[in-house]
C-alpha cells in the first residue's frame, strides 16, 4: 500500500535555521530514509518552498479566484512529503517515527493513497 507522509512544522522555526543546522537536519533525514530507499520502497520526496511563495486557487466561485499565499493560516504548515510503499499502516508509522527522531518538532500525517502515477521523473519514483 502506498502512503503519503505529510510533514508539518513551523515555517518560522524551520526557515530560521542556520546553514549548519539545515545541513545537519538533512543529513539525519537522509539517514532515516536509507532503509526504505535500499528496500526500493521510498518514492518521491519533496520539500516545499515557504507559504510566501504559494498561490491558492479558490475554485468554489466563478470565475475561480487566484490569491497569494496559503488558504489558511495555522501554527504549522505543510513543508514537504514522502511517498512510501509499506505493507501496513504500522510500517508507515514506524517510518514516520524514524523521521521524527531525525527531525524533532512538528508532526507527520500519514495518509493512504488511492491512486498513484509514478510519472517520468528519473529519480524518486516507485516501480509498480
Amino acid at each position: 500500500m502506498l502512503y503519503a507522509v505529510l510533514c508539518y512544522n513551523s515555517e518560522e522555526t524551520v526557515f530560521s535555521w542556520s546553514k549548519q543546522e539545515e545541513e545537519a537536519a538533512m543529513t539525519r533525514l537522509i539517514a532515516a530514509q536509507e532503509k526504505m530507499a535500499k528496500a526500493g520502497r521510498l518514492g518521491p520526496v519533496a520539500r516545499l518552498m515557504p507559504t510566501t511563495a504559494a498561490t491558492t486557487l479558490r475554485k468554489d466561485r466563478e470565475p475561480p479566484l487566484v490569491i497569494d499565499g496559503p488558504f489558511a493560516e495555522t501554527k504549522e504548515q505543510l513543508l514537504g512529503f514522502y511517498v512510501v510503499d509499506c505493507d501496513s499502516l504500522d510500517d508507515a508509522l514506524d517510518f514516520a517515527k524514524e523521521l521524527g527522531k531525525a527531525n524533532p518538532g512538528g508532526s507527520y500525517e500519514i495518509r493512504p493513497l488511492l491512486q498513484f502515477r509514478p510519472g517520468d521523473l528519473k529519480s524518486g519514483t516507485l516501480k509498480q
